[in-house]
């Protein structure tokens, strides 16, 4: 069967997945295997609040818009996004069916805390790239609003960021096109993770020393064997 176009798009809440554990992206997103746990069912509650597509709300000078489709041609991503906010003003750009010029700025909920990792300030920044392609734009920031601490961070799309969001974009598709499970790693963080018994990272680690042992000990034969009169 030949693809269609859509068919080649990845889904823009899985580059979450990537940054945190490509591992866990790939069972979820090649494999098909989904778990949940307490910590997953928390942050799909709280996505809940906010799915609402037909819902708009006005204040002054803004306007909230919950689970917007977007999507982006060069990334091959698409996906929704929790909130975008459309904030008047005079140097904005111009949106279908909003009279006035407008900023945009896109907000994430999560769970959680904020993290040491970029995961979850590279999915949010993914969102931005597509809407900034979308309404031919630029986006210099948005938020990530975390549960456990009911308040919003600023995350400032930088270089960086961009950069990283086109490498893993790259990264992802070429794991499907090629159904390419990325190898597992025994860490710490795996204790929370909701796929840690579909996932058996000890065994690619167990795979990895017997590697090294058999390598190591055809290494010594052959220098065993070198000596030998």
């Amino acid at each position: 069967m030949t693809k269609t176009k859509m068919d080649d798009f990845i889904l823009i809440s899985g580059i979450q997945h990537f940054a945190f554990c490509p591992r866990q992206w790939g069972l979820i997103h090649i494999e098909g295997l989904w778990s949940e746990n307490y910590l997953t069912a928390q942050g799909r509650l709280l996505h809940d609040k906010v799915d609402d597509p037909w819902f708009n709300e006005s204040r002054r000078g803004k306007i909230v818009s919950r689970s917007m489709p977007i999507r982006s041609d060069r990334l091959k991503m698409q996906g929704v996004a929790d909130i975008v906010e459309l904030i008047e003003d005079n140097e904005g750009v111009a949106v279908p069916g909003r009279t006035g010029l407008w900023a945009i700025q896109p907000v994430e909920y999560k769970r959680g805390k904020p993290k040491s990792e970029d995961c979850d300030r590279l999915q949010l920044c993914t969102q931005a790239m597509c809407l900034e392609e979308m309404l031919i734009t630029s986006i210099p920031r948005g938020e990530i609003y975390y549960g456990q601490i009911r308040r919003r961070d600023e995350v400032v799309f930088d270089e960086y960021l961009r950069n990283d969001v086109a490498k893993l974009s790259e990264e992802m598709h070429r794991l499907l096109e090629e159904n390419e499970l990325p190898p597992g790693k025994k860490e710490k963080k795996c204790r929370a993770c909701s796929l840690v018994e579909d996932c058996h990272p000890e065994w690619d680690t167990l795979a990895h020393r017997v590697d090294l042992y058999i390598e190591k000990a055809l290494a010594e034969d052959c220098v065993s064997s070198s000596q030998e009169p």
